[in-house]
């Protein structure tokens, strides 16, 4: 078995919406600690992520986000079009929040084992926390979401089945061994969010999460 460590990637950084600091020019300036500053296209795209994990799709609208934000209709119309330029902000914002950036924060570790132990250990759990994940998958129906989603599962797929490869499995086994490993995270998601409560916690989800590797692992 791999060695646990306790930090993983840095916090906030897939798990949750943390605030942009680039300000752009424009209307829509909002109050942070007595200091003005100017909302930025990323504050509205990860403003309309909050509200899809509360609502689905149908909670993106502008007059609400905007409301949220302490902002104007005006600082949105700077930034974007419409509603649908938005979401699609949202989502790309979405791919790289919640993908690109917990591979890379994880990519300076050397062992690929403790790699894909400490990704699905810290994917479950921020996945438990945000409901982000299972909202999306509930409006796969729309074609921007479905793409997003296929996007996304394809690279999480290809890169866990890279640390599978990376551990000596030929690449087509390396490949089942990935998709497995990502079906059980949706799995755990899903079922953590439909029956809270059901899955273990504390010392035991550990436990029982170092099981489903060490599965994965097998090689009779």
């Amino acid at each position: 078995m791999a060695r646990r460590r306790t930090d993983g990637p840095s916090e906030g950084l897939s798990g949750g919406t943390g605030q942009g600091t680039r300000e752009d020019s424009g209307p829509g300036n909002t109050r942070r600690g007595g200091a003005r500053r100017r909302l930025t296209a990323q504050d509205w795209a990860e403003a309309a992520l909050a509200a899809i994990g509360e609502g689905g799709l149908a909670a993106v609208a502008v007059e609400p986000i905007a409301a949220r934000l302490g902002a104007t209709k005006g600082s949105f119309y700077w930034h974007f079009a419409n509603r649908e330029a938005l979401i699609d902000a949202a989502l790309e914002r979405w791919e790289q929040l919640h993908t690109e950036v917990v591979i890379k924060e994880l990519a300076a570790e050397a062992d690929p084992e403790w790699r894909l132990r400490a990704l699905f250990a810290y994917a479950t759990a921020a996945a438990a926390e945000d409901p982000l994940e299972v909202a999306l998958l509930a409006t796969a129906a729309d074609p921007r979401v479905a793409a997003a989603l296929r996007r996304v599962t394809d690279r999480r797929v290809g890169h866990v089945a890279g640390l599978f490869a990376a551990l000596g499995f030929p690449e087509a086994e390396a490949h089942r061994r990935g998709l497995l490993a990502y079906t059980a995270y949706l799995g755990h998601t899903q079922l953590n969010h439909a029956v809270p409560g059901s899955l273990p916690d504390g010392a035991d989800r550990d436990g029982y999460l170092d099981s489903v590797i060490d599965i994965l692992l097998r090689r009779d």
